[in-house]
């Protein structure tokens, strides 16, 4: 995300993630916290397990093979140049008991029956909204160990992206 009030917006100022626990009060998050909330659908996500010599990738996804949706911040500006940049981020929280082996971090994945309250603009309930970015359930979410090579072949796609060299949860 490339805050509106960023100094050389498009070189150097991008903000990858926004951290679930600061949101509310950071600079960069406060007023897109307040006003543009969005969700980001996906069905699956990596993370990358340092190794000694190597980073392994795990893929994480619902079991029920469903998508979802990451909790999300968009701004909307103009340029300098005056033209719109449109922009946006990840809201990450801390990892549930199945992704902490892998990383410290995960996004937020927004339950189904929470999406409408997340998305809605005219709620400002700063405790609803903040209470909505815990870590999702692990007994619902399946971890799958991914080929390394794979993830650079812009070809590679569904299975082709995992491995059967460790089953995935139950």
């Amino acid at each position: 995300m490339i805050p509106a009030w960023a100094k050389d917006s498009l070189i150097g100022n991008k903000i990858f993630n926004a951290r679930a626990e600061t949101i509310a009060e950071k600079p960069s998050f406060k007023n897109a916290f307040q006003k543009r909330r969005c969700l980001i659908p996906v069905d699956g996500f990596y993370e990358w397990q340092k190794l000694e010599k190597m980073k392994k990738p795990f893929r994480f996804s619902l079991k029920s093979g469903e998508p979802f949706g990451f909790a999300g911040l968009y701004e909307t500006w103009l340029s300098p140049e005056k033209k719109p940049i449109h922009t946006c981020t990840i809201i990450t929280t801390e990892a549930n008991e199945l992704i902490q082996p892998i990383h410290d971090r995960m996004p937020v994945i927004v339950k189904k029956e929470l999406e409408d309250v997340w998305i809605d603009p005219d709620n400002h309930n700063q405790k609803e909204l903040l209470a909505i970015l815990q870590p999702y359930s692990s007994e619902e979410m399946m971890m799958s160990p991914v080929e390394p090579g794979l993830l650079h072949k812009s070809k590679a796609v569904g299975e082709a992206c995992t491995t059967s060299i460790l089953p995935s949860n139950p």
